[in-house]
């Protein structure tokens, strides 16, 4: 009889503590990690990992997964590269608490939001809950190919307090703050993670009004700081008004911090509008945290930006009157109607109208518009874009767009960088953000932005073009890189048995060709409920993930098995060998 259910052979251990990388096996037993070193024991199933890396599994504390686990039991695209835990709620949007009258607004906020299709909500989201702790038994149920993880969202839960006046904007009451307070508090004693808010301009319905909780004033954010410090555990996670300055910003993180005495998380990046503010914040960080305050930016590895084009939920032309004809229609219909000299006069000479002010701001920049091509390429210079090559021939910019968008029959993915950008070169800083003592890779927003934007593979990107191909002055170091994608996550939002192959620890693993590892081009598919359609985005090289002793891909197939479940915060911790 096999005395171990999994025995990893032979591989290169990357144990998840940025230390040197050794050779060794790795037994499993009952979800749990129970030898590392030389195993003489067999298992039940035998994983040869000879000239392979062996990893902890990866952790995305940023997803947006909260209707897709209602609905299907693969959590991909995460799944697809290498993550085996999301957490998800953030951003401050998701689908609880709510009130039975209240669902349609919820699922107005996160089409608008989160880019998820109406359509696809109202058929998917069961809505069998009411609180959040209701929210939390009924994903309990629910199996999965990873472990997720929920956090409680700010715009829900004030709508639930206030009700229209709430969802109006208007401020509240010491009673309605009082009530916010409890009701955090509540849900993490129930298992939520943490409390998540927005103040991000570009957080809107669909018609233009901000999400509930971005003009809230800061006694509103800090009630739910107090919640956490009530309940004693969780985490706080924020998207900050880049409106504001960068010591605007900093000081009411400092504020959350104070007052929850919890860990405090953000969206972290560069901008184009205060492009040297990062260093402020950097620095910020480390006086923080200097000072016992526990505050970490969440940083993605690559350029920020959304992708666009004929398939996708906008491009150039998507807000202009005339394309509003014909946007119902199957893609080779509008390939065909695009075709004709007339209608792309008309089009051409059209600008955009929306009521979203951040769907027109991503379109109406022609500038920095390439296109994405297959290998990906994420960091493309200045003069490669359309724009560009276009005035370098002596054409209209719009003319070559409007051409690159009838490729391939209309399938052509275009690429619109936003952030993170250095000097001309559309490359994520790395160097400065992702290698920082206080930062976390995440931002991979899986679950949302369907036919915008595929950032969960940043894993993947992250150990191929920081790592892997990265010339000297760059280069990321691979022990460190497994600590940031796995180690340091988990830890940033207290989840403590997972991200490091240790005895004890849960048996999340993955076996990588770093040879092989690929990232293909995102594409779109139509299998989300009623036919929705969505990003998709494959890698080569993951021979092997595990989740929880189970393996759940091979070769970057799913095998049909389904470990994972909900992690309740406060209720994770390493189990002794």
């Amino acid at each position: 009889m096999a005395e171990f259910d999994i025995v990893v052979r032979g591989g290169s251990l990357y144990d998840g503590t940025g230390g040197e990388p050794f050779a060794a096996d790795v037994a499993v037993k009952d979800g749990r990690i129970v030898a590392v070193g030389t195993v003489e024991g067999k298992g039940a199933e035998e994983i040869d990992a000879r000239g392979r890396i062996v990893t902890p599994g990866f952790v995305d504390v940023h997803t947006h997964y909260d209707g897709q686990i209602t609905w299907e039991n693969r959590l991909a695209p995460s799944s697809d590269h290498g993550v085996t835990t999301v957490v998800m709620g953030n951003c401050g949007v998701g689908f609880a608490p709510v009130k039975p009258g209240d669902h349609h607004l919820m699922i107005k906020l996160m089409e608008g939001v989160e880019d998820i299709p109406e359509v696809v909500m109202a058929e998917g989201v069961p809505f069998d809950w009411e609180s959040f702790p209701d929210y939390l038994d009924a994903i309990e149920k629910r199996e999965s190919d990873i472990d997720f993880a929920a956090q409680l969202p700010h715009s829900p839960l004030r709508v639930y307090v206030m009700g229209e006046r709430g969802a109006h904007l208007e401020p509240p009451t010491e009673q309605d703050l009082a009530e916010m307070r409890r009701l955090t508090a509540e849900a993490i004693e129930a298992g939520a993670l943490g409390v998540t808010t927005s103040r991000s301009y570009a957080h809107r319905f669909r018609t233009g009004e901000l999400a509930p909780s971005v003009p809230t004033e800061d006694q509103e954010v800090l009630a739910l700081a107090a919640g956490l410090r009530d309940a004693g555990k969780g985490v706080f996670q924020m998207v900050p008004s880049y409106d504001v300055t960068a010591r605007q910003r900093f000081d009411l993180l400092r504020d959350i911090a104070k007052t929850s005495g919890r860990p405090v998380s953000f969206t972290f990046m560069q901008t184009p509008q205060t492009p040297g503010d990062w260093r402020e914040t950097l620095a910020d960080l480390e006086q923080a945290n200097a000072e016992g305050l526990e505050i970490r930016g969440q940083v993605i590895p690559r350029p920020t930006g959304g992708l666009l084009g004929l398939e996708l939920s906008l491009h150039p032309f998507a807000l202009n009157p005339s394309f509003r004809e014909i946007e119902h229609l199957p893609l080779d219909q509008k390939v065909a109607r695009m075709r004709d000299p007339e209608f792309r006069k008309r089009l051409i000479s059209e600008s955009p109208e929306d009521p979203q002010p951040f769907f027109k701001f991503i379109v109406s920049d022609l500038d920095a518009l390439f296109v994405l091509g297959d290998p990906p390429n994420y960091n493309p210079s200045a003069e490669d874009s359309i724009a560009a090559k276009a005035r370098a021939r002596g054409i209209d910019p719009k003319e070559l767009i409007y051409d690159a968008l009838l490729e391939r029959d209309g399938h052509e993915v275009l690429y619109r960088p936003m952030g993170n950008a250095e000097g001309e070169k559309f490359e994520s800083s790395g160097r400065h953000l992702v290698k920082h003592p206080y930062t976390v890779p995440a931002l991979g927003d899986g679950g949302a932005h369907y036919s915008m934007i595929c950032d969960a593979a940043y894993t993947t990107y992250f150990l191929t073009y920081w790592v892997r191909d990265a010339d000297p002055e760059r280069r990321i170091e691979l022990p460190y890189a497994i600590r940031k994608l796995a180690y340091e996550p988990a830890r940033t939002v207290g989840l403590d048995d997972r991200g490091l192959i240790k005895p004890g620890y849960k048996a999340d693993l993955n076996v990588i060709d770093m040879d092989r590892l690929h990232l293909h081009a995102p594409h779109a598919s139509y299998d989300l409920p009623t036919g929705g359609r969505r990003l998709s985005q494959r890698a080569d090289g993951y021979e092997a993930t595990i989740v929880s002793g189970v393996v759940t891909y091979r070769n970057g197939e799913p095998t049909g098995a389904l470990p994972g479940r909900l992690v309740r915060g406060g209720r994770s911790a390493p189990v002794a060998a």
